[in-house]
């Protein structure tokens, strides 16, 4: 695996083949994509990034969606990338999106993407997310033991998964370490709630776009989804089963055949 900071972005290589970006979520790194990204890199030449304020990657000035756009972008241009499909997930996903609708990149797959909620759905998302963002720093002295046990998992994490006590032990313990230690996470999450609603894509005006979302998905409600192809009228759609926040986490192998075939 090779890492870099070219671009002004910390990230990582693996694989061999046509490049295929990876952009995580809402406090998450890189290593949020860690239980595909070996099959994905068995087809692809995989890049996996820290979002800025996140992992490896410094912090930004006056951060949102938006200027995550702008940040995405000058990567992609810094290492000649301007063509390469999109792959993101939650926040990443919304981000995906917004790309496609500014003309960058290639193919995308949106995983659950954020920001199409609206009256009550918003309220529960900010105040769920924030209780949650509390639990879990107050949680980080004895978060690898909670992590690395199954009933540990299974009370700490129902809000993501509909089979928490199956997530993978070392992806929930890094995801709940950087979601603690990322500078970006409350600032973001004003941004996401309180800042402008995503914009969509009439039809003919994005490239090949699919969205898939989770029919038990707690965070980004699946009666979204809806809203996100209406807004984005070229893009495909599908539904993970038996599947929460993260399909990358609960339907890997599904995951991944998403992203080989539509890209591909």
């Amino acid at each position: 695996m090779k890492h870099s900071t070219r671009g002004g972005m910390y990230h990582v290589r693996r694989g061999r083949g046509r490049p295929l970006l990876l952009i995580h979520g809402l406090g998450g790194t890189w290593r949020s994509w860690v239980p595909v990204l070996d099959a994905l890199a068995r087809e692809r030449e995989v890049i996996a990034l820290d979002l800025p304020g996140h992992g490896e990657t410094p912090m930004i000035a006056d951060i949102s969606v938006p200027r995550l756009a702008d940040a995405v972008t000058a990567f992609l241009e810094a290492n000649d990338l301007r063509e390469v499909d999109m792959v993101g997930s939650s926040m990443g996903a919304r981000l995906v999106l917004e790309l496609a609708r500014r003309g960058v990149g290639g193919r995308v797959v949106s995983l659950d993407p954020g920001g199409f909620w609206r009256g009550w759905e918003t309220v529960f998302f900010h105040r769920s997310i924030q209780a949650s963002i509390k639990l879990v720093r107050a949680l980080q002295p004895v978060m690898p033991l909670i992590t690395h046990s199954d009933i540990g998992r299974t009370v700490l994490f129902p809000q993501f998964s509909p089979r928490p006590w199956d997530l993978p032990a070392d992806t929930a313990l890094a995801e709940m370490r950087s979601f603690a230690a990322s500078p970006a996470f409350d600032p973001l999450l004003e941004s996401l709630v309180k800042g402008a609603r995503q914009q969509g894509a009439p039809r003919g005006t994005t490239k090949e776009v699919v969205i898939g979302w989770g029919r038990q998905d707690r965070i980004c409600l699946p009666r979204q989804a809806r809203r996100a192809v209406w807004l984005f009228q070229d893009a495909s759609f599908k539904w993970f089963d038996d599947c929460g926040h993260f399909p990358h986490w609960d339907q890997p192998r599904e995951t991944v055949r998403l992203v080989l075939d539509w890209t591909g």
